[in-house]
């Protein structure tokens, strides 16, 4: 019961923490399971964790409103339905539309919990990160939608298929977004090139003002206290 306790206490107060070190189990799943079905439930059920722990976190936030808890439990029920069975192209484009709306809405109240003090949290630094990730994954579901939309919207030399594999999708989306043009996979049609421009639009104004917004948090931390009192 005490350490119970203790998790609950540590969740509260970093909940940014555990949504990284979720995503980043995820991404280790995902290089494990690749071509084994048995091991489907196990990464399906770190993505339904993930998208709980998004629900906490809109929740904290200052954005916490009627439509994140829509986009969340949207989410979550079709990829119930994808997981038992229902599995067509429709119903994974509008698993992935709202996983998107989800992801991006769960960025957008970490940004703003980022923004909303004068002060460095130790959450902070890891809603920091947290935020890169989720809108990766974002761009990853708009990806995949777009590929199911558009067959063939994304050309692999060494996969030469009409739908590329959802971790092909997740490298191509933190390629673009850290700009380190890294992926070998191409986006052809004019959908996924847009997609992908906005991208690294995003990723790179994401770098130059949540980096720069950072350090300014950690000068004020340690500037004199009559410093501050002045301001």
């Amino acid at each position: 019961m005490q350490s119970l306790k203790q998790f609950w206490s540590s969740f509260r107060l970093l909940p940014s923490a555990w949504l990284l070190l979720v995503q980043l189990a995820l991404l280790i799943l995902y290089m494990l399971t690749t071509g084994h079905s048995e091991y489907r439930a196990l990464t399906w059920s770190l993505g339904v964790l993930a998208l709980l722990i998004i629900a906490k976190v809109i929740r904290q936030s200052p954005v916490f409103t009627f439509w994140g808890l829509v986009f969340v439990s949207g989410a979550f029920l079709f990829s119930i339905m994808i997981f038992i069975g229902y599995g067509n192209p429709t119903i994974q484009i509008i698993a992935h539309s709202f996983e998107a709306l989800a992801y991006f809405y769960a960025a957008y109240g970490l940004l703003r919990y980022m923004f909303a003090d004068r002060y460095l949290t130790k959450d902070e630094l890891f809603a920091a990160g947290a935020v890169f990730t989720l809108i990766a994954w974002a761009f990853a579901f708009l990806y995949s939608i777009c590929q199911l939309i558009l067959p063939y919207s994304f050309q692999n030399p060494n996969q030469p298929q009409a739908l590329q594999s959802w971790l092909d999708l997740l490298f191509l989306s933190f390629s673009l977004q850290s700009a380190t043009g890294l992926s070998d996979l191409m986006p052809l049609s004019p959908a996924a090139r847009v997609l992908a421009m906005l991208q690294m639009f995003g990723g790179v104004m994401y770098l130059a003002v949540v980096v720069s917004r950072l350090i300014a948090l950690q000068y004020i931390a340690h500037v004199p206290k009559r410093l501050n009192d002045k301001d």
